[in-house]
């Protein structure tokens, strides 16, 4: 039975191996292949150990279990960290190698000293073979090597699985099974039909199933590799490869075919030496004298002389990579013919037909921005408030925006500083569906006016979501629509409508309070006087921080001086706006 379950376990080994065979590939990891040859050699050992019959022969049959016992962990470990993308130094792994190779040389001692085994007998009991040992120092230090794979290979899983999200966590699941169970059947023994069977080489397998389905998978994850592969499968990707001495490397059929003076080069001979090799060899003096030069346009011309046929390519000079290391220059070449004539097609006409989208664009824009301004003064017009709280609040926030970006305490975009400026004067739609006995009133709000006035705010962003419903610019959408619903804010919580908090209100609602506050204080309402600039900014600076979001602080008290000066202009002209 004994010799059954390990030839089994053997004749699986191989046919693992074997189509791993007919799998492989080039950039199959190495480690993957070692566990594949070790495998069926320990395998073999342990069938070795049923059927032998004589002292020699068992210590013989152990040494070639211990082949796969010792060094199998140590690439299914490698293949781990691999696999995990966790760099291993190279004196790291020569050091487990020597450590491993040190390890099997006391197993090559059984029978002769006492470091791996202190005793070693053989008999046979009940006609099957037994090898009876006591266990020595290095049999010890084998155990802490194994564990030592062990931890290290499931540190490097739990690791990866947290901190890494780049390596797949399918791969990751599937790595648990060959680290742990390889290394827990060296501990766990079990009785199978009253025998003693050792499950070892059964683990072995199972990581040879795991890992053949890993290496069906790992390619397609390194992108760079499969892009590569799937372009030259194609036939569009020509390359020759040079090493640093303009010494020939090689090249493939389609570099061949676009360079044919190629197929009489031989692999080391230094090139560009010849007339007809002289036009590529440019292209990498350009590229040795300044790297920007990496470009170039390689034409195939037509045998007939019509330009119609002719093949156009674009070329790129880079450096040949071995790892990390740059080992000489790669030129590749990419069939863009067609893209290149298509291109001289639309320049024919494409200059007039762009001059007339801009214009149409630009006319479509202008009324949109109309409609939506006139909507909001419309809306204006109908609140009690001292007119032109529109135009004034859009100056200021384009002038905190200005402020904020030389500061430099928020990351905006220009984009994103256009959007806010252009959305500032649709802050207060939602108005328009606010009573005008609230809206209207000559005086201060009670309770439940106040929160029927307090709606404008939510009732502002469906406005504009209807507005913008099909807008192409989703980006000015979201800002607009930010704007009108969370301009009452405020950093400590305890605005409306939502009672966001903190970073929780988006940067445009913040910039958009601080401007609307403003103007609110220096302008004159049905009830309230207009503040003077003193005492507004004095309201502003003591709300940085539960009012205001405080980072803007620094570009508010830089925007003072011209906000005052923008406001007196506004006194100038007949506003009710304090001096």
């Amino acid at each position: 039975m004994t010799t059954m379950f390990y030839g089994g376990i053997f004749t699986a080994s191989l046919i693992c191996a074997a189509i791993y065979i007919f799998m492989w590939h080039k950039h199959f990891d190495v480690n993957f292949t070692m566990v594949f040859t070790l495998v069926p050699i320990s395998a073999l050992g342990y069938l070795l150990s049923s059927t032998v019959r004589k002292p020699d022969s068992a210590i013989i049959a152990q040494q070639i279990i211990y082949i796969g016992g010792i060094f199998l962990q140590l690439f299914i470990v490698l293949s781990i960290f691999n696999l995990c993308r966790i760099n291993i130094p190279g004196w790291l792994r020569t050091a487990l190698f020597v450590i491993c190779v040190l390890i099997y040389g006391s197993v090559l001692t059984i029978g002769y000293m006492d470091i791996f085994y202190k005793s070693v007998s053989f008999e046979l009991k009940d006609g099957k073979p037994l090898l009876i040992k006591e266990y020595g120092l290095m049999h010890m230090a084998f155990y802490v090597l194994v564990c030592v794979f062990l931890i290290s290979g499931i540190t490097a899983i739990v690791y990866s699985w947290i901190k890494k999200k780049d390596v797949p966590r399918r791969i990751l699941l599937l790595l648990i099974i060959p680290d742990s169970v390889c290394v827990l059947t060296y501990f766990v023994w079990l009785k199978v039909f009253g025998n003693n069977i050792d499950l070892v080489p059964l683990g072995y397998v199972v990581s040879e199933l795991v890992f053949l389905r890993i290496a069906y998978r790992v390619n397609l994850y390194d992108v760079g590799e499969t892009v590569i592969d799937s372009m030259i499968q194609e036939q569009k990707v020509g390359y020759i490869s040079f090493d640093f001495k303009f010494r020939y490397l090689g090249s493939n059929h389609i570099a061949k075919e676009l360079v044919p003076e190629l197929e009489d080069v031989a692999v080391d001979e230094l090139f560009g030496y010849k007339p007809s090799q002289r036009k590529i060899r440019h292209f990498l003096d350009s590229f040795k004298e300044n790297t920007d030069n990496n470009t170039f346009v390689y034409t195939v011309h037509d045998d007939s002389g019509n330009e119609e046929n002719d093949r156009i390519y674009n070329g790129n000079v880079n450096y040949l990579y071995d790892g990390n290391r740059r080992r000489g220059y790669i030129v590749t070449f990419i069939d863009d013919t067609a893209n290149k004539k298509y291109i001289r097609l639309l320049d024919t006409y494409n200059e007039k037909l762009q001059s007339e989208v801009d214009e149409k664009t630009k006319h479509i824009v202008e009324m949109h921005d109309n409609l939506i301004m006139s909507l909001a003064m419309m809306v204006e017009s109908r609140d009690n408030s001292t007119g032109g709280h529109i135009k004034r609040t859009s100056e200021g926030v384009r002038i905190l925006i200005g402020e904020i970006l030389k500061e430099g305490v928020l990351p905006l975009s220009d984009e994103f500083c256009r959007d806010v400026i252009k959305a500032a004067p649709m802050h207060d739609l939602g108005k328009i569906a606010v009573d005008d006995a609230v809206l209207r009133k000559p005086g201060r709000f009670t309770d439940e006016e106040y929160e029927k006035m307090k709606q404008h705010a939510a009732e502002g962003s469906k406005v504009i979501h209807e507005i913008l419903l099909n807008t192409d610019d989703e980006s000015f959408k979201a800002i607009a629509e930010n704007v009108a619903h969370y301009h009452h804010e405020r950093w400590d919580g305890s605005g409306y409508p939502e009672g966001l908090k903190g970073d929780q209100i988006p940067v445009e609602a913040r910039i958009m309070a601080i401007a609307d506050v403003y103007d609110a204080l220096v302008s004159k309402r049905v009830y309230k006087e207009a503040f003077d600039f003193q005492k507004a900014d004095r309201i502003i600076l003591e709300g940085m921080g539960t009012q205001f979001d405080p980072l803007l602080k620094p570009a508010y008290n830089k925007a003072r001086p011209e906000l005052e000066k923008y406001y007196m202009t506004q006194a100038d002209t007949g506003k009710e706006i304090a001096r």
